[in-house]
């Protein structure tokens, strides 16, 4: 009686849900909502490959120090990086007076010890990277009523973050004759740029990398624009999670483990129950 039921119940469960799969599909079968615009132009992002990436990644320290420099000269002007520390540039390969020389290179808020006001100082290893902007307000007026958003964890906050970046840095154009005749009311407004990388196809940002050679870089790398986008991802990437490589190498060992793991159970199990024969059925 109790297999009875719950045959049953099992049978009633397909049903339903058998039942909403075929209402959802017809759903979805008949959804007449006219394509929008970015649903027809908005492009994925660009296949671009790092040294973090695959099976056996590392840090390609020489790259993100380069996109450190494209972020300082460039990014933050507008953008925070608020979850990040001087001192933590340590990891990038900068020793101990260089990571010191960078942090006394910007500016950070301060009190004047004397009048307990507000004030400004160099920073120091551990202060972290500043703010550009003293509040929200003041970020508004200056970015088209948009706040820039932080950059920290952006690569972790985007959908293929590193090629998202790389492609967005990279994908500014004019809008194409085909989107103009077929949307005109896509068309960037004031203020706006057109970028098929960003979801809403136009965004207030305007062109952060405008030309080849717009940062010198140290190591003597051609800066052109497709090297500065990803470089910047890079060290996004690394912002994001500095973790990320040393994550992925752990995995190797974890996987060694439980391989071992499981051969040995196997060998166990096959052990105990060498001498084991069937019971009979009893008549």
């Amino acid at each position: 009686m109790i297999r009875l039921v719950g045959i049953l119940v099992g049978l009633g469960f397909t049903f339903v849900v058998l039942l909403a799969f075929a209402f959802g599909f017809a759903n979805w079968a008949s959804d007449d909502t006219p394509p929008t615009a970015e649903s027809v132009f908005h492009l994925a992002p660009k296949h671009v490959e790092f040294e973090h990436d695959g099976l056996f990644p590392s840090w390609d320290l020489a790259q993100l120090q380069r996109g450190y420099q494209v972020y300082k000269e460039v990014c933050s002007a507008c953008h925070s990086l608020n979850q990040i520390a001087f001192r933590n540039l340590s990891e990038l390969g900068y020793n101990e007076d260089e990571v010191k020389a960078e942090a006394a290179n910007w500016v950070v808020p301060g009190v004047d010890p004397n009048t307990g006001e507000a004030s400004t100082r160099p920073g120091t290893p551990t202060d972290n990277f500043p703010r550009p902007y003293a509040n929200d307000v003041a970020a508004r007026a200056a970015n088209n009523n948009a706040i820039p958003p932080d950059l920290s964890l952006m690569t972790k906050a985007r959908h293929h973050g590193p090629a998202y970046v790389y492609s967005l840095l990279t994908g500014y154009q004019e809008p194409s004759a085909e989107l103009l005749a077929s949307y005109p009311e896509a068309a960037p407004a004031t203020g706006l740029h057109h970028n098929p990388y960003f979801a809403n196809l136009n965004l207030a940002m305007a062109p952060p990398l405008t030309a080849d050679g717009q940062v010198t870089y140290a190591d003597g790398t051609e800066a052109s624009i497709d090297q500065m986008a990803q470089d910047v991802a890079a060290f996004l990437t690394w912002t994001a999670e500095p973790s990320l490589v040393e994550r992925k190498r752990a995995g190797w060992p974890v996987l060694g483990f439980l391989l071992f793991a499981t051969i040995l159970a196997w060998l166990a199990k096959k052990q105990v129950w060498a001498n084991a024969k069937p019971k009979r059925k009893e008549d």
